[in-house]
């Protein structure tokens, strides 16, 4: 896979990435409101252009041999003292198990060490099965967080983190 940083003018790919794979990762977690509601929030094209000029999240996309982006993941240096926060990493349902989510990880753990952090860390849903995942990757649970996102709706999350 072909990992490349996001330019502005490419956050349509991510809002429809998001709108493809959302459903899937979160369908049997979330009510169908929650997630319209979620995506709505938090990946429209002027959220996620504040999100990257204003509190300095990077983005890159994944392209495969065909040159379909096929994910995407997000990351804040320093979003805690010397800490790196994965603010997104998704992938479309069918790329799961190529090793791309690991990728995505790869990179970010290189840009974290070039930045001399100490540990990565994320949230995750209490309910979602890439709680997995992240422990082959070294994550443990450091504590639960639940988080009020407005309209009636929480996030009920793990925060996770792995010493780099």
């Amino acid at each position: 896979m072909k990992l490349t940083a996001l330019k502005i003018e490419q956050l349509p790919i991510v809002i429809d990435l998001t709108k493809k794979i959302w459903p899937v990762a979160y369908g049997e977690i979330l009510s169908k409101e929650q997630l319209d509601y979620m995506i709505d929030k938090f990946y429209n094209e002027t959220a996620l252009r504040e999100q990257i000029e204003v509190k300095g999240h990077v983005f890159y996309l994944a392209q495969d041999d065909n040159e379909k982006y096929v994910g995407f993941v997000s990351y804040e240096l320093n979003s805690e003292p010397n800490k790196t926060k994965i603010h997104k990493i998704y992938v479309l349902p069918e790329t799961q198990g190529t090793g791309l989510g690991r990728q995505f990880f790869e990179l970010v753990k290189e840009k974290a060490i070039e930045n001399h952090q100490k540990a990565i860390f994320l949230n995750v849903n209490k309910y979602n099965n890439a709680i997995h995942f992240y422990t082959k990757l070294g994550f443990t649970k450091v504590k639960d967080e639940v988080i009020d996102i407005g309209n009636s709706y929480v996030m009920d999350d793990y925060v996770m983190e792995v010493v780099i």
